[in-house]
């Protein structure tokens, strides 16, 4: 089982070394907000770099930034749990910078996406969290799932699509009262899947020529 966590702290940090920069990262990002006027506080989070489509405020550096920040502690905890459980096997199959690379174009593309569709809507959007990043490490899993079968034992591949069904679910069924970027999920999810398969194709080349 891919998931299932054995190291001690000390292997952890060796082992996961992005892993434990993105995790450690929410955290110090979540702490700067409360101590500056809070997360439920619009000021503050577009203040710290999160993403909206409002004209002159949509700068391209926010399109990363917004990943570090979480709408409040249950928001923080969904996403650090899943980068902690979750993301490590990936970071090893890829190697620490492919896998950093991964993330954050995931989560980018999903931010993309996410502005895109609020403007053909013609709704105001004010969007932050890593779930587009995290759904993207999801979609290399279900490349994976899918595509290279060998190296994913049979519960991983369970765990991944109950993971997704459940995702899935919870983006559409959610009320009024928990503001889901459905769009960023999805966009996150298909662009792990894109781009864990180009960097796969590139790898297996690079591999098949020496």
């Amino acid at each position: 089982m891919l998931f299932v966590r054995y190291e001690n702290w000390k292997s952890y940090l060796k082992y996961y070394p992005i892993t434990t920069i993105l995790f450690v990262a929410n955290i110090v990002m979540y702490l700067i907000l409360v101590f500056n006027g809070g997360a439920s506080d619009h000021i503050t989070i577009i203040r710290f770099g999160a993403l909206t489509n409002v004209e002159g405020m949509n700068e391209w550096w926010r399109y990363v930034t917004s990943l570090f920040l979480h709408g409040g502690f249950s928001h923080l905890l969904f996403n650090d749990f899943a980068i902690l459980v979750f993301c490590p096997p990936l970071e090893r199959l890829l190697g620490a910078w492919r896998y950093a690379l991964l993330y954050l174009l995931s989560g980018v593309i999903g931010n993309i996406l996410s502005v895109a569709h609020y403007n053909r809507l013609g709704e105001t959007l004010l969007t932050l969290g890593a779930s587009g990043a995290v759904y993207g490490v999801y979609g290399a899993y279900l490349y994976i799932a899918l595509l290279q079968r060998n190296l994913m034992d049979e519960s991983s591949r369970k765990t991944i699509y109950a993971l997704l069904a459940i995702g899935i679910i919870f983006s559409f069924a959610s009320g009024e009262q928990i503001k889901i970027n459905w769009m960023a999920h999805l966009g996150g999810l298909v662009g792990g899947f894109f781009v864990y398969g180009l960097m796969a194709r590139i790898l297996k080349k690079r591999y098949g020529r020496s």
